[in-house]
């Protein structure tokens, strides 16, 4: 029988959700204190649609795989989590509720058990670890390209949608040469970009290598430990003058009183 549905979800899940929640803040605290409308805003508002996106398939499969669909909605915060991922900036700050749900996971399992399930579960915790390094560069990759580039002479990275698509070309290593840096600035960021790319896509690759690649586990073999007891058995029975209390002491019994077929096993 199949273990429960929990509504918290595994560490590295949850606390990919909760640093994607605070970044979505830090963006909404950068919106409001900027209020310029420029393109450095629309990367921001680019951003921000890409989480309501995420938060939603989030609130989706929360809905779908918890033990009680109205426990989940009303008692734990999950009529936040539908309401922050809808496109109303009003609505955005109700994201909180995620970090709450993050915070409650490492009080209720503890930091040094939380940092074992991620060593434990490395492949899944290097994933979402490159799901959002690549979130960060796409966002301040294109954020700081098109604040060089943008009142370059001769410059092609000009708006939003210019920074935005270099950064995914650059990022996926494809690089088709229709948008490029102009600046040396420019080029040192493009540089960095690409060097994080390689190394987010070549990882990314090894991951689904050894997801799809790697050989089935066969059947749990009998412990060892459970096996042990029966080789020596075995190895005791075919010495000649082996008695009972050898086997005994094999076995780990313990007789209260001598037998009298405590001589050799015939």
């Amino acid at each position: 029988m199949s273990a429960p549905r929990s509504e918290l979800k595994s560490t590295g899940y949850e606390i990919f959700i909760g640093a994607l929640s605070l970044l979505s803040i830090f963006n909404l605290i950068l919106i409001g204190f900027a209020r310029r409308g420029g393109d450095l805003d629309q990367v921001l508002l680019v951003m921000n649609a890409i989480f309501s996106a995420v938060f939603l398939l989030d609130f989706s499969y929360r809905l779908a795989t918890a033990p009680s669909r109205s426990a989940y909605f009303f008692r734990h915060f999950g009529w936040a989590d539908l309401l922050a991922s809808l496109p109303f900036p009003q609505l955005k700050f109700l994201r909180i509720f995620r970090l709450v749900r993050v915070f409650r996971l490492l009080r209720e399992v503890g930091g040094r058990a939380v940092l074992r399930r991620l060593v434990r579960d490395r492949a899944g915790s290097a994933l979402y670890t490159l799901l959002f390094t690549g979130i960060l560069v796409l966002q301040f990759g294109s954020m700081a390209m098109l604040s060089v580039e943008a009142d370059a002479p001769d410059a092609n990275i000009t708006d939003a949608s210019d920074a935005l698509w270099y950064t995914i070309v650059t990022i996926s290593t494809v690089g088709y040469g229709d948008r490029y840096p102009v600046t040396n600035g420019g080029r040192v960021i493009g540089a960095m970009i690409i060097v994080v790319g390689v190394g987010i896509f070549g990882t990314f690759t090894g991951y689904l290598a050894n997801l799809f690649l790697a050989p089935r586990k066969t059947a749990k073999q009998p412990d060892d430990e459970a096996a042990a007891p029966i080789e020596r058995l075995r190895a005791l029975l075919a010495l000649p003058g082996a008695s009972l209390a050898d086997v005994d002491r094999v076995l780990g019994l313990q007789r209260d009183t001598p037998s009298e077929g405590d001589g050799p096993v015939s």
